[in-house]
This record gives structure tokens, C-alpha cells and sequence, in this order.
């Protein structure tokens, strides 16, 4: 068969081998000479018009489905089921695993265009899994590096704010104080996020009062609620026992609600809402902001993502996809219900202790 030049060696022009075809010529050779055999059988034994008809059609309805069954399994095996494991494989890039590798069909000195495929394709894959390290590592050891000159920056402005200053004086300290203070939020957030991604921070799962907890996220938030005018409802049960690491679920909760105070206007309502259902406890934050349109939804929970720019300063892209991270962790679930102009609902849905994978 002839070989077409690549650059790893050659491979076949066809993905049909030679002995493919030798199979189907010698199949259909046989069965015809069967056929004419029984003919010629019939007519020795004299046998009825009826019964050779039946006979031949049978004959040839049996060699017919042994052909297309054998086809069927050469497409599956030659193209179906290489393509399927691409197709398998891209799906997890997608998502973020470059760890995937796709094993070729044959070896390098027989090799088809579909063994070529999936050779670059492993390829382009750890050559991303390099540049992905690359990235994760470069913002790991630049937020580390900041996150020293930043806090310096943070502690002079804060003394600054303390001391005898004119109104002028006294907003540039503010301004200064109140941008560090979100660099180090930015800095802090990426160093988890990062140490989340590699699996760093594994949870420590222990059943405790998720109920309790959100109250005690609630109550920090007073302060910023009364600054803006906001009014926190919830509708809770007394007492919502789930299998999780505290400290990592309270990051999330932490999040849902800073995201909700930030697009809500003032005089509007925050609620937080728990409830059993069959498919485990669901624990809702509602705001009455904006709301998003499908394609901010889309993008909701991409890193550095921001759907309304005009609260920007408030934030810095990371907080849900932070969320996100520590329920994947954990095996729990987030959905977003959203419209312009009628608010948004985070659910997060968190599986009976039973059911729990995290």
C-alpha cells in the first residue's frame, strides 16, 4: 500500500489494509462458487423449483448479513471508535485536564491518518499542560511576591489614616488604603484558587450545621448591608447537618453573599433560602440586582470573568469561581437562575451524607 511521508516516518494512505479487500474478494469468490455448486446439486437430486429458490435465498440473505456484519464492525473498529476516544478526549481538554493521553491504534511503522491525528493531538495536549503549568506557577510566584510590598503599602496607609490629617490628605490615605485592600483580596484569592486547581487544599469533610454557618456569614455582613441600605431575609431550618470542610464551604457562602450585596441596589433584599428536597439539601442566594442575560450566564463562573463592568472595583473576577472550585472538590453542584433586570439566584445543591462523594 502506498505510504504517504510524515513527520514521524510514513503512514498508510488508506485507513482499508490490503487484506481487507482480500477478505471480501476471496468471501464473494467462495459464496459463488458455493451458489453454483448448489445448482448444480439441485439439479442432480432432481430437488423441487420451490425448495431451490428458498434454499438460494436463504443462502445468499445469510452470506449478505455475515458481509455487512463484518463491514459494520470494520467501521467501528477503523473509524468509530478511534474517533470516539478523540472525540472523548477533546471533551476533557475543554474542561481543563491536560493530563488526558489517547493510545494510537497502531504502532509508528503502520500507522494510518487517524494514528497521525491522534499523535498531534497528544502533542498539542502536553505541549497546553506545559504552558498551563507555566501560567499557574508564574501567577502563584508573582501574587507571592506581592503579596509582601502590598501589605507594607496597606499598614502605612492604615497609619496614616489614624493620624492628624487635612480632608484632602485624609481621601488620598482612604484611596490608598481601600486599593491595597482589594489587591491583597485579588492576591489572596488567586493563591487559593491556584492551590485548589492542583489539589493543594484537599477538604477536610466533617458533618456539622451548614445552618448555623450561613447565619454566621450573614451577621459579618451587617456592617456592609447597613452601609448600603440592604435587607437580609432568610428562610432557613433550624438546624441543616452536611458532610464538608467548614472552612472551605464557608469561603463559598462567603462569596454567594458578598456577589449578592455587590449587585444589589440600595433598598433592595438579599435572601438566603435551605431546603430538603430528594435530591438532597438545596441552599439558595437571591438578590434583587440587575440579573445577568444568558451569555453573561455562560461565563458566570470563568476566572477574572466580570458581566457588568460598572462593579468592577467591587471585585475581582474570582470570588465565584472560587465557589465553584471548592463545591467541585466536595461533589456538590451550582446553578445560577438569572434575567435582566429581575435578579439572580445562586443554588447550590448538596447531596444527602449518603450520596456524598467530596
Amino acid at each position: 500500500m502506498k505510504k504517504t511521508e510524515y513527520v514521524s516516518g510514513y503512514i498508510q494512505s488508506s485507513l482499508f489494509p490490503r487484506a481487507l479487500f482480500v477478505v471480501y474478494l476471496l468471501t464473494l469468490l467462495v459464496t459463488a462458487g458455493l451458489h453454483v455448486g448448489l445448482i448444480v446439486l439441485f439439479q442432480a437430486i432432481a430437488l423441487h423449483s420451490g425448495w431451490q429458490t428458498l434454499i438460494i435465498l436463504s443462502y445468499w440473505i445469510a452470506v449478505a448479513a455475515g458481509l455487512t456484519l463484518y463491514t459494520r464492525r470494520q467501521i467501528r473498529v477503523i473509524y468509530e471508535e478511534p474517533l470516539q476516544r478523540i472525540a472523548n478526549a477533546t471533551t476533557q481538554v475543554a474542561a481543563g485536564d491536560f493530563s488526558v493521553y489517547v493510545p494510537m491504534t497502531h504502532t509508528v511503522d503502520k500507522m494510518d491518518y487517524l494514528d497521525a491525528m491522534i499523535l498531534d493531538f497528544n502533542k498539542m495536549v502536553e505541549q497546553l499542560g506545559s504552558i498551563e503549568t507555566l501560567k499557574t506557577e508564574f501567577i502563584s510566584n508573582v501574587s507571592h511576591e506581592l503579596k509582601t510590598p502590598v501589605s507594607v503599602i496597606q499598614n502605612n496607609a492604615e497609619l496614616l489614616r489614624l493620624s492628624e490629617l487635612d480632608e484632602k490628605q485624609c481621601t488620598q490615605a482612604n484611596a490608598i488604603y481601600w486599593a491595597t485592600k482589594r489587591l491583597t483580596g485579588l492576591v489572596s484569592n488567586i493563591l487559593k484558587l491556584n492551590k485548589l486547581e492542583q489539589q493543594r487544599i484537599l477538604p477536610d469533610a466533617q458533618s456539622y450545621d451548614v445552618c448555623a454557618q450561613l447565619a454566621e456569614c450573614a451577621v459579618a455582613m451587617d456592617d456592609v448591608l447597613e452601609m448600603k441600605g440592604i435587607e437580609l431575609e432568610a428562610d432557613m431550618e433550624d438546624t441543616g447537618m452536611i458532610l464538608a470542610d467548614p472552612a472551605l464551604m464557608e469561603l463559598v457562602w462567603n462569596n454567594l453573599l458578598s456577589n449578592a450585596v455587590k449587585f444589589t441596589p440600595r433598598g433592595g433584599i438579599v435572601t438566603i433560602t435551605e431546603a430538603e428536597t430528594p435530591e438532597g439539601l438545596k441552599i439558595g442566594v437571591r438578590d434583587t440586582g440587575c440579573g445577568m442575560d444568558k451569555e453573561t450566564q455562560r461565563h458566570i463562573f470563568e476566572k477574572f470573568y466580570q458581566g457588568d463592568t460598572s462593579h468592577a472595583a467591587a471585585g475581582n473576577g474570582l470570588g465565584l469561581a472560587l465557589a465553584q472550585r471548592v463545591l467541585l472538590l466536595h461533589g456538590f453542584a451550582i446553578s445560577v437562575e438569572s434575567a435582566p433586570g429581575q435578579g439572580s439566584t445562586f443554588t447550590v445543591t448538596i447531596p444527602k451524607e449518603g450520596e456524598n462523594h467530596g
